[in-house]
């Protein structure tokens, strides 16, 4: 055989051997979608409350308007559709030539409720969420954290804490919570040189669970949330941010910018499909945006992976001789509290009582038990019957029920 053959058939063994890897994902990717259709065959939802009516939705989304996008209305409202969305919150950047907020998607549109928003960066380089936003978005960079959380006091809009890990103004009063997941920031830990071979293999087939490959518990956000709950000993809600932007992604193109070679992982309909908040509203009361800015604000929500399975119907909640309460909520001790949960999955559940966890629950569906003692309560929800390294991520965090 010819020199140039040896090498050619050489060359060939090793791309062929490179790409076992990615063949062997694949497969995993195929076991885990079987796995993920089991086991939202087997749902099972309590429809016993009769206070409280669940809503689904998205929070943290851009469009063009802003920059960094390319995103349009139509595509927004059409990807909310095919979830199956309540709500949308927008979160656009602000200009200082124009008002984002005010130009954004806000209202119903195709059935579905928009917030309009705004993402702003203050002189200290902390990053918030905005709700609704107003034309003082593009002042934030000049003024200091303190400063944009007391205007929007003013004026009754909702603040959260973007990008947890990078925040610096804790002290400061006035924010209403954190958003202790990103799905960008979690999206950065890809390698896109291997993506983009995880894509060739994986793309056509399993798409929304090629976020399965880089999915990681925010326990970094998550202990910076608890740690704030127990040293400010005040309510702070905890939300999870899409960050769609529409912008995320592979691909070779052209002069003429036509893609050739490529994909998006980050189309809105998939960033909708992979976390959403579940708000609880009062079942007297319609959706709309004082509803549903109300409930966030009361920390009346729960974040959910629901790539993995089905979250709707997942409650958590608190009762002594007097009250009842769900998550978000306060209620005294007296001499005991009864807590309880229930999910539409057997799951694995964990109780965390000031960010340490207190007891584990496996293989149940719902529970009820008693706590002695005063703290910050919240629970997270996993999947035990999801292949690893899935079934050690969270399906469900909640937001704490505050026994005093």
């Amino acid at each position: 055989m010819k020199r140039w053959k040896k090498i050619a058939v050489a060359l060939l063994v090793i791309v062929a051997l490179s790409q076992i890897p990615f063949a062997y994902r694949r497969y995993k990717l195929g076991r885990l979608n079987a796995a993920i259709q089991l086991l939202n065959s087997q749902r099972r939802v309590d429809h016993s409350d009769r206070h409280f009516a669940e809503y689904k939705g998205v929070i943290h989304v851009h469009s063009f308007l802003g920059g960094h996008s390319t995103g349009n209305f139509e595509e927004i409202i059409a990807a909310a559709n095919l979830n199956q969305l309540n709500f949308v919150v927008m979160t656009e950047h602000p200009s200082k030539n124009f008002n984002t907020a005010e130009m954004t998607l806000k209202g119903v549109h195709g059935g579905v409720l928009f917030i309009n928003g705004n993402e702003v960066t203050t002189r200290n380089e902390d990053r918030l969420l905005i709700m609704p936003g107003d034309e003082t978005a593009s002042g934030a960079a000049g003024s200091s954290t303190q400063d944009v959380l007391s205007r929007k006091k003013i004026r009754g809009a909702l603040a959260f804490v973007a990008y947890p890990q990078e925040f610096r103004s804790w002290d400061a009063s006035d924010y209403d919570g954190v958003e202790v997941y990103n799905l960008y920031t979690n999206a950065r830990q890809i390698n896109l040189l291997v993506m983009f071979f995880d894509g060739l293999w994986s793309y056509r087939g399993y798409p929304d669970l090629l976020y399965a490959t880089f999915y990681t518990k925010p326990a970094e956000s998550l202990q910076r949330w608890d740690e704030a709950l127990t040293t400010r000993r005040k309510r702070i809600v905890a939300i999870a941010g899409n960050d769609a932007h529409a912008n995320v992604g592979i691909s070779l193109n052209d002069t003429s910018g036509k893609t050739m070679l490529g994909f998006r992982l980050d189309p809105y309909e998939r960033s909708f499909h992979l976390v959403r908040v579940h708000v609880l509203i009062p079942k007297e009361k319609a959706l709309d945006s004082d509803t549903l800015l109300a409930a966030l604000a009361a920390g009346h929500c729960f974040i959910a992976f629901d790539v993995f399975c089905d979250s709707s119907g997942f409650r958590f909640t608190a009762s002594n001789t007097n009250e009842n309460k769900i998550l978000g909520d306060e209620i005294g001790l007296a001499k005991e509290v009864r807590l309880g949960f229930s999910t539409p999955a057997s799951s694995r559940v964990v109780l965390l009582r000031d960010g340490n966890a207190v007891q584990e629950f496996s293989d149940v569906r719902a529970k009820d038990f008693v706590v002695t003692e005063r703290g910050t309560y919240r629970v997270e929800v996993y999947l035990p019957q999801l292949p690893k390294p899935i079934s050690d991520q969270p399906w469900i965090i909640s937001n704490p029920i505050y026994v005093s």
